[in-house]
């Protein structure tokens, strides 16, 4: 029924997946059913041009535990989680990839230790993984690099199992590429007892990866965007004032420095060139105007800051199943 409590929601984002949604979703049940759960699938469309939303629609006649959500387009899979999250009615939310390399096996443990262990979220680790070796060495760069930065002790970031208490997805936005970064958006958040468990990573069955190595690229700058929104968006001024104000008095000190050297030379009779044939001076005059430049930045950026208004995302769906 609408509205009713569930024990778990999945949320599948796919994009050309028609051929592995009746193996997933028939998978996704035996296991529930042998556990008992009250559960919903909600498959999320990303704009697939193959018949994944027509395979969708059949599976939601069949089995009222499946539900779907199509967008208008391709919007990439931070926006379909983003959707799902929006939607789902289950205290404990599974989000898994649809290409069957995530394990519905694994939805009673990360279940159980959510809602015994009492993590807030726990993240599947591919330990053991059957992809190419120019995706691995790629990917244990990017975990060793968002480990460093965000300070979250995690060995498989882009991990598409995971497990979560219905508050943290309500309760977090998510924007560009980010849904590699749920983790470290939830411990700033305030969710921070974060677990992990090491999954089983199983073989592509059907069809081709949709990632190439340009997300590597992405998930990158999409790591120093959210590190510095996360510590400077209520407060810009202590960024760019800070810098603007060194570079200020940078340019301040080599200026400072410059007359009192002219004014010696002139004091003693020593010859001495133009001022402006010195590089230092153009040295000092860009520093001033960055610093200028700088500080009127984080100015205008706290005025922002005052009167900014929310507003999230609004990704065009055109049909809806069950939900």
């Amino acid at each position: 029924m609408p509205g009713e409590a569930l024990d778990i929601s999945v949320v599948i984002p796919l994009f050309n997946e028609e051929e592995s949604l009746p193996e997933l979703t028939a998978w996704i049940g035996r296991v529930m059913e042998e556990h008992q759960f009250s559960y919903e699938v909600l498959l999320v469309d990303d704009g697939s041009t193959d018949d994944s939303w027509k395979v969708i629609q059949k599976l939601a006649v069949s089995d009222p535990h499946i539900k779907g959500v199509r967008f208008n387009r391709n919007y990439g899979k931070t926006p379909a989680l983003q959707t799902g999250f929006q939607l789902v009615r289950g205290s404990v939310v599974i989000t898994m990839d649809a290409d069957l390399q995530d394990s519905p096996d694994e939805i009673p443990e990360l279940y159980r230790m959510i809602t015994e262990d009492g993590f807030d979220l726990v993240s599947g680790w591919k330990q053991k993984r059957y992809d190419p070796i120019s995706k691995t060495l790629p990917t244990k760069l990017f975990n060793a690099v968002t480990r460093s930065i965000s300070g979250v002790h995690l060995h498989d970031f882009n991990c598409g199992l995971k497990a979560y208490k219905q508050r943290v997805v309500k309760n977090i936005t998510l924007y560009g590429e980010m849904h590699r970064y749920i983790p470290v958006v939830a411990k700033w958040n305030g969710f921070r007892k974060i677990g992990e468990k090491v999954v089983q990573h199983q073989a592509r069955k059907y069809g081709s990866t949709k990632f190439g190595l340009e997300r590597f690229v992405n998930g990158f700058l999409d790591l120093l965007s959210i590190t510095f929104v996360h510590r400077f968006s209520k407060a810009p001024m202590h960024f760019f004032g800070l810098w603007g104000t060194l570079s200020f008095l940078l340019g301040f000190v080599i200026t400072f420095g410059l007359i009192i050297k002219k004014l010696y030379l002139i004091f003693t009779h020593a010859p001495f060139r133009n001022v402006t044939e010195n590089p230092l001076f153009y040295m000092a005059l860009v520093a001033i105007v960055i610093g200028f430049q700088l500080f009127l930045a984080g100015f205008l950026g706290e005025m922002m800051v005052k009167q900014h208004t929310v507003k999230q995302a609004d990704y065009l769906v055109v049909e809806k199943i069950g939900v």
